[in-house]
């Protein structure tokens, strides 16, 4: 809802309706409590959106010497120098964001091209632009060239409360609070809810879980949230199917201390760290002197997670035995992968040699993918390719 003059915009899709106001006081209405509100991550603005890229730019040595950083518990919560919303909103050009970084690391490289993994998200959303030109259902299963067409589960039910953080698995509830309360999740987060809701555990369309996306997170973009879904639920791009996120062991590797769950589940918050992702493991005596009893004040897992994951590989299998006379999955094999283009990279001379045609390479790659795409959609085929990216661009 935007306010323009004495005009109320509401933009909805491409749906945007005027409503006249006589009185604009009604948006500053004093019942609205900001009182004990914490601060805003994301101040709005394009203002803002500068000052934090020029933070980053600031730091020459980190863009010197970039490489992927590890992900801890502090990159789960959002960091003030992001700039995902900036870029979705158009606060921040894209194009200044590459040239700025692209010439500060070639002043610092004695111009040597960035490498690939500097400027790889980046790429990808142009990469789901284009792959949503043209496209009027890339953000839907029916009528969608590109989408395998897979008979997922209708359940209300399960989708309110992974929607709601209601799951029973403290790590995917943690997240789903997360992106309640602050509109913002780590790209590897969405990984992991994203799998869970679809291929992972549920069995529940991608769709669904994109419109909760595109209502909750402020850098939700049509194309890239869309593709990236498509992406998680092996809807298309990406076909290693058996490759599954545990709700339990992927968190334990990414915060083995558990407090990322207390800081969004306070309930939980006084589970030794053994129990912290597995609460329903506890001892009745554990549970009661951490005053929160499962299936009580904490509720139980929704599904057994091996048991689920087990049957949903074996019905991706079936869908993809249907796909496997296609043409445009044999292309697939020869194609590197994003995973293996933005491993971390050599901290001895050899990087600077390495890194002169990381850019083109990056590119090339982008094209390669795009083109392979479209020769397995001309051939009815799915494309597929592996990427760890699910969101515009991470805070660094």
């Amino acid at each position: 809802i935007v306010l323009v003059a004495n005009c109320v915009l509401c933009v909805r899709l491409n749906v945007v309706t005027v409503h006249m106001v006589s009185d604009c006081s009604v948006f500053c209405s004093p019942g609205f409590k900001t009182q004990g509100l914490d601060p805003a991550v994301w101040k709005g603005g394009e203002s803002e959106a500068l000052e934090r890229l020029n933070k980053h730019l600031d730091r020459k040595a980190w863009v010197a010497s970039f490489e992927r950083a590890r992900i801890n518990m502090c990159s789960l919560i959002a960091s003030p120098t992001g700039l995902s919303p900036y870029l979705r909103f158009g606060c921040l050009s894209c194009r200044v964001f590459y040239y700025n970084l692209r010439e500060l690391y070639m002043k610092l490289r004695k111009h040597c091209s960035p490498p690939l993994s500097l400027f790889g998200q980046l790429l990808w959303r142009e990469f789901f632009y284009a792959a949503g030109t043209n496209n009027p259902n890339f953000d839907r299963m029916e009528g969608n060239p590109i989408c395998v067409q897979i008979p997922w589960d209708h359940n209300p039910e399960a989708l309110a409360k992974w929607a709601e953080g209601s799951t029973g698995f403290p790590w995917i509830d943690a997240i789903m609070t997360q992106l309640r309360q602050e509109g913002w999740i780590h790209h590897l987060a969405r990984h992991a809810v994203a799998c869970f809701l679809t291929r992972g555990d549920l069995w529940i369309s991608w769709e669904s879980g994109m419109r909760v996306f595109e209502e909750l997170l402020l850098d939700a973009d049509w194309s890239v949230n869309a593709g990236s879904w498509m992406w998680l639920s092996c809807s298309a791009f990406f076909q290693q199917f058996f490759h599954c996120y545990c709700p339990v062991g992927f968190g334990k590797r990414t915060d083995p201390s558990g407090d990322y769950i207390r800081r969004y589940i306070p309930k939980l918050k006084d589970y030794p760290n053994r129990y912290i992702y597995e609460p329903w493991r506890a001892p009745e005596s554990v549970q009661k002197a951490a005053n929160c009893i499962v299936g009580v004040d904490y509720p139980k897992p929704m599904i057994n997670h091996a048991e689920g994951s087990r049957l949903n590989i074996e019905r991706m299998k079936q869908v993809y035995q249907q796909l496997s006379h296609y043409k445009g999955l044999s292309l697939l094999a020869s194609v590197p992968t994003i995973q293996e283009e933005a491993e971390p990279l050599p901290t001895d001379d050899s990087q600077a040699s390495s890194s002169t045609c990381g850019m083109f390479g990056g590119v090339v790659l982008i094209l390669l993918s795009f083109y392979i795409s479209i020769y397995a959609l001309i051939n009815h085929g799915i494309p597929g390719q592996e990427s760890s990216i699910f969101h515009v661009l991470v805070a660094a």
